[in-house]
């Protein structure tokens, strides 16, 4: 029999056959196995590229506050030689930008509010080229004047806006005849900034590096911020800087600065892939009952196919075909629902908390407040493959059985 009609077998076992109650049921039983092979495969999409986006959302939010590199001086001290650092460091090709900083520690209090924050102290004419964030308040940042610009948590937190005093607390003191005191700087808040990433809108203070230096007793800054034209070779560029400076400084890359977060997301995505994926596997597995309850169903069809002068192998493809399209309609339609719900959730999400009343991403909790979504290409192809395996190597075992009937067995009662 040629192989075009095995196909064509195959499809009309699929799509029913005899309008009987037992058919009926198995038809029934056919979506279901499709249903389930499609909503585990749309699950997966979905989840996935919820958590690409995450990741990408906070770590691109991140990095607009954190630079790619920073070289510090061994602790904590004053960089020396910083000409020559920087001109080591900005020699690097894929080294596009470079700004002294120093960072410390410190309370920022006003009034009997006081809250614990980091104090960065910046150069207003080079952070520009450091960071993806666009503050115009960094202009005001004048040495001598100590003017700080606050995260917007920070600055709503302690109750102060724009033009308001705030104190800053070293946690180094000053010895004084009635011994050691806090040392203490009252200085003007000059504007906000909202990177959107809570953690450092609620405790990030920015000041003029000269008058960080001045606050915590330093004589200049403590460490270099880069900026790299590709931020995903920065492993491998703060390997060869600190090769470049003789091992003189610490230098750390944006991935070991936050290297708990990102292993924790990784590993979430891999145990949440293995989950979900257990789901496609249990709706791919119920094809065997469904072809099982088929062959019995079909034994007199395949009795008459053998004395047709069909064979074994034709009548297995026969059901293997049965079986595998349930498999690919199935994942065809998981891939289209999935990718349409991802592709559109910052739409349906607002939508359903607005149906709901409800906020499923709290901001002081997860750090962003809407639902990001980043479908890979990476994470589609072997979701797709996998749900087309398992549906396959569902169908070996009934399909094995089918073309074992005995087509005298199969024909004495009919």
């Amino acid at each position: 029999m040629p192989f075009p009609y095995e196909l064509i077998l195959g499809w009309r076992y699929t799509r029913a056959g005899k309008a009987t109650r037992r058919n009926g049921f198995i038809s029934f039983i056919s979506a279901v196995s499709m249903l389930g092979i499609g909503l585990g495969v749309a699950a997966l999409i979905i989840v996935l590229s919820v958590m690409n986006g995450f990741q990408k959302e906070v770590r691109d939010r991140m990095l607009g506050v954190v630079s790619h590199i920073e070289v510090l001086a061994p602790y904590g001290d004053a960089l020396t030689n910083l000409s020559q650092t920087l001109s080591v460091v900005r020699a690097h090709p894929q080294v596009v930008g470079a700004a002294p900083f120093i960072g410390a520690q410190a309370l920022v209090a006003r009034g009997e509010d006081m809250k614990g924050a980091v104090v960065r102290g910046i150069d207003p004419a080079l952070e520009p080229t450091v960071t993806g964030l666009h503050i115009a308040a960094l202009s005001q940042l004048v040495p001598g004047e100590f003017g700080v610009v606050l995260g917007s948590e920070l600055a709503r937190s302690l109750g102060v806006r724009t033009g308001g005093k705030v104190t800053v607390v070293a946690p180094s003191g000053q010895v004084t005849p009635a011994g050691v005191v806090p040392r203490l700087k009252q200085m003007t808040v000059v504007g906000t900034f909202d990177s959107g990433h809570f953690e450092f809108d609620a405790s990030l203070a920015l000041v003029h590096v000269n008058d960080a230096a001045r606050i915590f007793k330093l004589e200049g800054p403590t460490g270099l911020r880069l900026r790299l034209r590709d931020l995903h070779q920065a492993p491998r560029v703060a390997e060869q800087l600190s090769l470049s400076l003789e091992n003189q400084f610490y230098v750390r890359d944006w991935t070991r600065q936050n290297r708990n977060w990102f292993a924790a997301v990784q590993l979430e995505k891999r145990m949440m892939f293995i989950i979900l994926t257990l789901i496609v596997a249990v709706a791919a597995f119920n094809l065997v009952s469904t072809l099982v309850m088929s062959v019995t169903d079909k034994r007199a069809d395949i009795a008459i196919l053998r004395t047709l002068g069909a064979t074994p192998r034709s009548i297995l493809i026969i059901f293997v075909v049965q079986g595998a399209a349930v498999g690919v309609m199935g994942t065809l339609a998981g891939l289209g629902l999935g990718l349409a719900v991802a592709l559109n959730i910052d739409v349906l999400v607002p939508a359903l908390e607005h149906l709901l009343g409800a906020s499923f991403l709290p901001q002081d909790i997860y750090l962003i407040s809407r639902m990001p979504s980043d479908p890979q290409s990476a994470d589609i192809v072997p979701i797709a493959l996998i749900s087309l395996a398992l549906s396959w190597v569902a169908t070996l075992y009934p399909s094995w059985q089918a073309s074992r009937v005995n087509p005298a067995e199969a024909l004495r009662y009919e």
